[in-house]
């Protein structure tokens, strides 16, 4: 599957899925607050390390900023709940373990790496406003600095 990428102006597909520590999250739950969703490929690895950490650094600012930060990956609940505890991070972390939100919000895709083509998620955030609808999307995040630019975003949003 390799859909179309959700675009600014475009309602963010809901979801239900389960969340680190236990319980669900739900995206339309947190309306009228805006939620920085980002998905990655994998818990634990040296990229997603950095972004989960520069996301929590920035957390409180998020929060005065009236928004959420959620991440998304493949992983299970038992890897969320270890890559939490290992980094302190500060912040909600979704499994998609079906896939099906990936694929809904068009990040899963094929991939390349040392020759090998495979399915996966490629790096994506996206801003959603109060009202639920998509404000920026960055495609193929590069993570140093993106948390900050994002946050930036995310202030600037009415």
């Amino acid at each position: 599957m390799n859909s179309k990428i959700v675009e600014p102006g475009q309602t963010a597909p809901d979801f239900t899925l389960p969340r680190d520590g236990g319980g669900t999250v739900t995206l339309s739950a947190f309306r009228p607050g805006k939620v920085v969703l980002y998905f990655y490929p994998r818990d634990d690895t040296p990229g997603c390390t950095t972004e989960a950490l520069d996301f929590t650094r920035l957390k409180d600012r998020f929060a005065a900023a009236g928004t959420t930060v959620i991440g998304v990956s493949k992983d299970d609940i038992a890897s969320h709940d270890k890559f939490c505890r290992k980094h302190g991070l500060g912040l909600i972390l979704a499994s998609d373990a079906e896939g099906d939100v990936s694929e809904r919000y068009g990040v899963w895709s094929e991939k390349s790496m040392y020759g090998k083509k495979f399915m996966g998620i490629d790096r994506t955030t996206l801003l959603i406003d109060g009202t639920g609808r998509v404000a920026r999307v960055w495609p193929k995040v590069k993570v140093a600095g993106h948390a900050e630019e994002v946050l930036a975003a995310a202030e600037a949003l009415a």
